[in-house]
């Protein structure tokens, strides 16, 4: 699992660069032809790597339940992120990477709940799946803020 959690950090350095590099207007800026914005999909990959891996182990997550409501499957932008929000979803990018990396090192996923997600419809059988599936999450919420980044621009 090492270069399972090297390319998780690897992949956050993109989202930390987006945030450092983009205004706070153009973070909640929603473009025309999209339903989101980039500090929506950067929140929404915290908060299903929470998801996936601590709630499916029956373990507490890192994050308050107000940053899951605003940010789970199924939500979608309803209000301008303020900075301090943003500064929160960016300290959390790799607080919680590092954290779920110490505790798969000291195995204590061990009560996983199989979840079989939307997106593929693969089933989730253990923390590794759910390490496997949040890389491919991730690199997918990638592309949505780079071409969100684009339309932007233009």
């Amino acid at each position: 699992m090492d270069f399972t959690f090297e390319v998780l950090n690897n992949t956050r350095r993109f989202f930390k660069n987006f945030i450092e590099n983009t205004s706070l207007e153009d973070l909640n800026k929603i473009p025309k032809g999209f339903n989101n914005n980039v500090i929506w999909n950067i929140g929404h990959i915290v908060v299903t790597g929470q998801l996936l891996a601590y709630k499916l182990s029956g373990l507490p997550l890192m994050i308050d339940d107000v940053l899951v409501a605003n940010y789970m499957k199924g939500t979608r932008p309803e209000r301008a992120v303020s900075q301090a929000e943003v500064d929160e979803i960016k300290d959390l990018l790799f607080a919680t990477v590092k954290q779920t990396e110490a505790d798969y090192k000291d195995k204590k996923f061990v009560n996983f709940q199989e979840y079989t997600v939307s997106t593929t419809g693969n089933t989730l059988t253990d923390i590794d799946n759910a390490l496997e599936f949040i890389l491919f999450h991730e690199g997918m919420h990638l592309g949505y803020v780079m071409a969100l980044l684009r339309a932007i621009k233009n």
